[in-house]
């Protein structure tokens, strides 16, 4: 206001500072033309006009300029440091999915001859789902246990040996041999000569017989007395005679001269390979013989152990206990084996069906919050499909490679999850809260209240009269709006929240002020 009055002081001292006084014989003016009092008055109307315009300007000014400011001063915020538990709990967002999933197909191609479960079927690990269609492989099991039994019954003769009429049938071949061959070393026997002389005696006397005969037939044949034929008959019978006498004859004189060398040679021959044969019977089969036939048994096992594992192949197991997810084949279809992550649209014309074991939670868990995640870490679990009901797991795994997703760098962790119901599906989309632990009695501030200034982290302190001023501290744990402070306060301060207008501090957090 004191710069409205001068303008005042100053219209009204001009009148009084140019009055002079009148001269003598001066003529006064005339009361109508008496127009000096107006530049006086105008100065007047303007000091009038000048003191409202200064007060609506300063109106103006204390009312833009002044009020806001300290309204901006009442309005930063504070927030007391103070000591309490700190609540570790990490929250993000995951997907249920199995924590297997194969497609069921059989290890060779075939037709599908049976099956026996449907989509949304339980089953447990060895249960029998299908069968495949076999008669092939039933004949050469048979052809393939045949063999066998036929190696097996031939080792058993190796291993037995040789019956024992077999040895005593060679040991009389072996005695017959050796008798034939003393026989010959040792020569005739008086008493074989001497029969044999008779023998020869006797046949000669018959040869002188048929002899007589046939000249009597002759002089009778020529005196007509006899036919012919008859003195045929007779010359006949002297010839046969002659030939016994020629034959014991000879059989003396063999006698009489022994064996000869060769025929001692061949009789020899003859008994050592009796002997052979009849040893070869006492020592049974040899061992490498013995060895050969089990090596046959033993391919004749391993064939029928392959058509058996075939066969056992063609019943098609579950590999673990699961749901049936997904069906792809009716019996009487031809399939394929095909690899458990085989797409589903390439499964469906050679796989059986997909089978997928207990549901988990697969999350992925920010760079920040993964040094807060720990195996056996107990996690809430709620889903968009069933609001409001919450259920519990554990971390199962902690990947060891990130994954960077726009410049988002996370890790996966899976979860497994209580479902007894069996409420939650494949492809669901969860919240999950890890229950990381608490940290008691710890000096926390709000997280809004950490800044970052000349590249280090620190909070403004209020002061009862002066500017807040800056204090670097070392941040711990951040649990959603509340942030540890491990060191820089003492827990008597108060922290800025908001900061007055003009100043630019930056936001641990944001990055922005």
């Amino acid at each position: 206001m004191s710069n409205a009055t001068k303008p005042e002081n100053t219209a009204w001292s001009k009148p009084e500072s140019f009055v002079a006084p009148k001269p003598e014989g001066s003529i006064q003016p005339k009361p109508e033309t008496s127009v000096k009092p107006r530049p006086h008055r105008s100065k007047w109307l303007w000091s009038l006009l000048l003191i409202p315009i200064l007060g609506l300007g300063y109106v103006a000014y204390n009312q833009f300029v002044v009020v806001p400011q300290q309204r901006a001063k009442n309005k930063v915020q504070t927030a007391v440091v103070e000591r309490s538990n700190l609540t570790i709990a990490v929250a993000a967002n995951g997907t249920v999915q199995p924590e297997r999933s194969v497609n069921v197909s059989p290890k060779t191609s075939g037709i599908l001859k049976q099956l026996l479960v449907k989509e949304g079927d339980t089953v447990q690990q060895g249960q029998v789902l299908a069968y495949m269609d076999n008669s092939n492989l039933q004949g050469q099991l048979r052809q393939s246990q045949g063999n066998l039994a036929a190696a097996e019954a031939t080792l058993q003769k190796s291993l037995a040996g040789n019956r024992s009429q077999d040895i005593d049938q060679a040991q009389y071949k072996v005695d017959q041999a050796q008798q034939a061959l003393n026989l010959l070393k040792a020569g005739s026997r008086i008493q074989d000569i001497a029969q044999a002389q008779a023998n020869l005696d006797k046949a000669q006397v018959t040869h002188r017989q048929a002899q007589d005969d046939l000249r009597r037939n002759q002089q009778l044949r020529t005196t007509g007395a006899i036919s012919q034929q008859a003195l045929n008959t007779s010359r006949s019978t002297r010839d046969s005679a002659q030939a016994v006498v020629d034959q014991t004859q000879q059989a003396l004189n063999l006698l009489k001269a022994g064996a000869r060398p060769q025929d001692i040679a061949q009789a020899q021959s003859l008994l050592n390979q009796q002997q052979a044969a009849l040893n070869l019977l006492k020592a049974g089969s040899r061992p490498e013989d013995i060895a050969q036939v089990r090596a046959q048994v033993s391919a004749a096992q391993g064939a029928v152990q392959i058509i058996q594992v075939n066969l056992n192949d063609m019943v098609i197991r579950a590999p673990f206990s699961g749901v049936i997810a997904k069906k792809f084949a009716d019996p009487g279809a031809f399939v394929t084996p095909t690899t458990a992550g085989s797409a589903v649209s390439g499964s469906s014309s050679s796989s059986i069906l997909t089978l997928a074991s207990t549901n988990q939670i697969v999350a992925q868990v920010s760079e920040a919050n993964i040094s807060q995640i720990r195996l056996g870490l107990t996690a809430t679990i709620q889903a968009d499909s069933y609001p409001g009901k919450t259920f519990t797991g554990q971390v199962v795994q902690i990947a060891t490679q990130s994954v960077v997703v726009q410049n988002v760098t996370s890790f996966e962790v899976k979860t497994s999850v209580a479902d007894p119901q069996r409420l939650l599906r494949s492809g669901m989309n969860v919240n999950i809260t890890f229950n990381a632990g608490e940290l008691k009695n710890v000096l926390v501030v709000p997280t809004g209240s950490i800044v970052q200034q000349d590249k280090s982290q620190g909070v403004f302190v209020a002061k009862d009269k002066g500017d807040p001023v800056f204090v670097p501290v070392v941040v711990g744990t951040t649990v959603n709006d509340k942030t540890e402070i491990k060191s820089g306060l003492t827990g008597t301060e108060k922290v800025l929240l908001s900061f007055p207008p003009g100043t630019r501090k930056v936001s641990k957090m944001t990055g922005r002020p």
